[in-house]
């Protein structure tokens, strides 16, 4: 289960490698790499969700009509959860985009580690939405699991920093894929697989809830009740 508890957690020392930019495969890399997530208008659009002062879970800005949509998973959404607010970009305490409130959260009905998957609606910020100021991925159904390499971002509930990989999705089940991504560790729920051309193409968690260990991360293979999930997020006001 990669979400955090909303007490205090015990610091994990993560072992966290530098990687460059190369090329591998059909995708950028290398693949299976775990380091931390370069400052960009890419990772400006992921972002960790706060109940208070401390962040449990990632989210990641997704296109909407109305610029104002978060995607995540259901078991970060769920349940008596109090105020949440969404900081995209944040970094050691500083959120160089504001934060942003969640209004509605879009939850699928008794969902199940076969449809983790959720959106939120956040607020305006001074007449602002936004996806206007970072940008949005499209939120992309019926992907062939492993069609292309995805990478992963995502915040550690022990880091201020967020955390990228790289690797090819493989089958888990009809229902599931999974990456090898290392020290992906309690925080992580929510992060995005985002590919080559900027779609989303899943969302940590899923099988046991994104996984019981740091190494390996799994998603739900997103298809129609994901993208009625979708639809319905993204008709809805955000206030």
């Amino acid at each position: 289960m990669k979400r955090m508890p909303l007490h205090a957690a015990a610091l994990v020392l993560l072992a966290v490698t530098s990687a460059s930019e190369a090329a591998a495969d059909d995708g950028p890399g290398p693949f299976r790499v775990t380091a931390t997530a370069a400052v960009s208008a890419e990772t400006a659009r992921v972002g960790a969700l706060f109940a208070g002062k401390d962040h449990f879970c990632t989210a990641s800005v997704v296109h909407s009509p109305g610029h104002d949509l978060v995607v995540t998973a259901a078991h970060c959404l769920d349940g008596d959860t109090g105020a949440l607010e969404f900081v995209p970009g944040y970094r050691n305490g500083a959120a160089p985009y504001g934060r942003w409130r969640l209004t509605r959260r879009f939850l699928p009905d008794a969902w199940d580690e076969d449809s983790d998957v959720a959106f939120a609606t956040v607020a305006e910020r001074h007449g602002e939405n936004v996806e206007d100021l970072v940008g949005g991925n499209r939120f992309r159904t019926g992907t062939a699991t492993g069609a292309t390499a995805v990478t992963v971002t995502g915040y550690p509930g022990s880091r201020g920093t967020p955390l990228r990989c790289v690797d090819k999705p493989v089958a888990h089940s009809r229902t599931q894929q999974r990456v090898d991504c290392p020290d992906f560790s309690g925080g992580t729920s929510g992060s995005p697989w985002v590919n080559g051309d900027g779609d989303v193409v899943g969302v940590l968690g899923g099988h046991e809830q994104g996984g019981v260990t740091a190494d390996v991360s799994y998603s739900v293979v997103l298809g129609r009740a994901a993208a009625q999930l979708y639809r319905d997020a993204a008709r809805s006001p955000s206030a």
